[in-house]
């Protein structure tokens, strides 16, 4: 595993990088994570799914978010429009990524099915990915934001002094009204990759209409995989169910 800082438009990211065990394999899985994530909230699942496929695995921290340096930009609407189009690539372009495999975990997925809309992409697994805001996604702010101190207490160990920007960058963001008509499902006919879509069953931020309507949007491809008794991190809570449907998704 090699661990490094990049400079990307005058700012360090942090990343992780579990090289293929193979030399000659190329292909790499590129992990995109959720709102409050971070590289260490991933936990050895990239490496885990590094050896189990034998595929590169790139993990970074989004700006603010865990190593990386703290956001300079006010959060905007298309905030996720700019990682997806804009910070990505130029991250793939740094370690001369061409055609990834993208596994994203909410926020991160709805970057994966950006960026998958407008580049070539390999292949795609997302989990509990948004694509437009729902009422349950707001009341799951709500219910977090009303225990802000406790969590932030609990995130702080990853994100430092970031952490209080962080979570009003978030919260806030998803909270403004203009918000509430945030919608991406016009992007999705543009996707030609294989796509899995996953989501838990009791997922507090989002209901079956997002895996229906992902599904829906990028047509035969996609497959969906709704997971029982399961809430919003799938790859934490049912990795069993995970592993086994991404490596038959992926062919390994």
């Amino acid at each position: 595993m090699q661990q490094t800082h990049i400079f990307i438009n005058h700012q360090n990211i942090f990343t992780k990088f579990y090289p293929a065990q193979n030399a000659l394999n190329k292909q790499t899985i590129v992990f995109l994570h959720e709102a409050l994530g971070s590289v260490a909230q991933w936990g050895d699942f990239p490496q885990l799914i590094q050896e189990k496929t034998g595929f590169n695995v790139l993990v970074y921290d989004r700006l603010g978010h865990g190593l990386s340096d703290a956001a300079t930009n006010k959060r905007e609407k298309d905030y996720l429009h700019h990682e997806a189009w804009h910070v990505l690539p130029s991250v793939l372009n740094h370690f001369n990524i061409q055609n990834p495999i993208l596994w994203g975990h909410s926020d991160g997925g709805s970057i994966a099915l950006l960026f998958a809309a407008r580049f070539p992409t390999k292949a795609l697994i997302t989990e509990a990915a948004h694509i437009f805001v729902e009422n349950i996604t707001l009341e799951g702010i709500k219910a977090a934001v009303a225990r802000k101190d406790f969590l932030i207490e609990r995130l702080s160990y990853y994100h430092g002094n970031k952490t209080q920007d962080l979570w009003d960058a978030w919260a806030n963001i998803w909270l403004q009204p203009s918000f509430r008509d945030w919608n991406i499902e016009k992007f999705l006919p543009q996707i030609k990759c294989p796509a899995l879509i996953i989501q838990g069953e009791n997922d507090a931020y989002g209901t079956e209409n997002q895996i229906k309507s992902i599904v829906a949007g990028i047509g035969e491809k996609a497959k969906a995989l709704m997971i029982p008794n399961c809430g919003h991190a799938p790859h934490k809570k049912a990795i069993g169910i995970v592993l086994e449907n991404s490596l038959n998704f992926l062919s390994v």
